[in-house]
């Protein structure tokens, strides 16, 4: 079983591929304006793939925003029909 992704695993993630602190990580800032590319969008999609969260390339691809993103992988209770999607 996987762990489920965390805010702060969350940034930590896109720290690492911003080389950025964690907490310099602005989630209302546009991924392609941060300077995010299509190798980073993959791997950090494979990555939160892997942590269980269901979502794609295109997913990320079309996100504007890192906030946008957070709803697309964050974990969900079941209440809901499933993740925001921009």
């Amino acid at each position: 079983m996987t762990t489920p992704l965390t805010l702060d695993a969350f940034r930590a993630d896109l720290a690492e591929q911003l080389h950025q602190d964690p907490h310099e990580v602005d989630l209302a800032e546009n991924p392609l304006d941060a300077g995010l590319d299509s190798l980073r969008l993959h791997t950090l999609a494979e990555r939160w793939r892997a942590a269980g969260a269901d979502v794609t390339f295109l997913d990320l691809a079309e996100g504007t925003s890192f906030e946008a993103w957070w709803r697309l992988v964050a974990p969900h209770d079941g209440a809901e029909d499933g993740p925001a999607r921009d």
